[in-house]
């Protein structure tokens, strides 16, 4: 009975099958992308307002310390002690900066469905050179 089908409607026939494996394979790796940039926002919400709150708790925090040091120091060297507070300030801002910057650069984005789409056409690469 399966033999009863023509050539011409067996390449229809593995067209389709074809072209039906090409959108279940398209739609599971949409289905990924979409799972890790919902992930990833959730992450980066999460850091966002961690990072705020711990950024404007230590803020007050430096400059309760800053503050103690003019103080304690207001009578003999006040402008020393000001310029040394300014500067210890700027030097730690540009290193966290620095390292915000290098953090920022090892993430990537869907690296992982990426990954996955490279592994398909690889396959179906090899699949077309045999």
């Amino acid at each position: 009975m399966a033999d009863s089908q023509g050539p011409a409607e067996r390449v229809i026939s593995a067209a389709r099958r074809l072209i039906g494996n090409v959108v279940v394979m398209g739609e599971t790796r949409l289905r990924l992308a979409v799972l890790e940039l919902e992930l990833e926002r959730d992450r980066l919400l999460s850091l966002l307002l961690i990072a705020g709150a711990s950024l404007i708790l230590f803020s007050f925090g430096i400059g309760m310390l800053l503050l103690l040091v003019v103080v304690l120091y207001w009578d003999e060297h006040r402008l020393l002690a000001i310029a040394l507070c300014s500067l210890a300030l700027l030097l730690a801002a540009g290193l966290l900066a620095a390292k915000a910057k290098r953090i920022a650069s090892q993430r990537k984005l869907m690296e992982s469905t990426l990954h996955n789409m490279q592994q398909d056409r690889r396959a179906l690469e090899s699949s077309h050179d045999s």
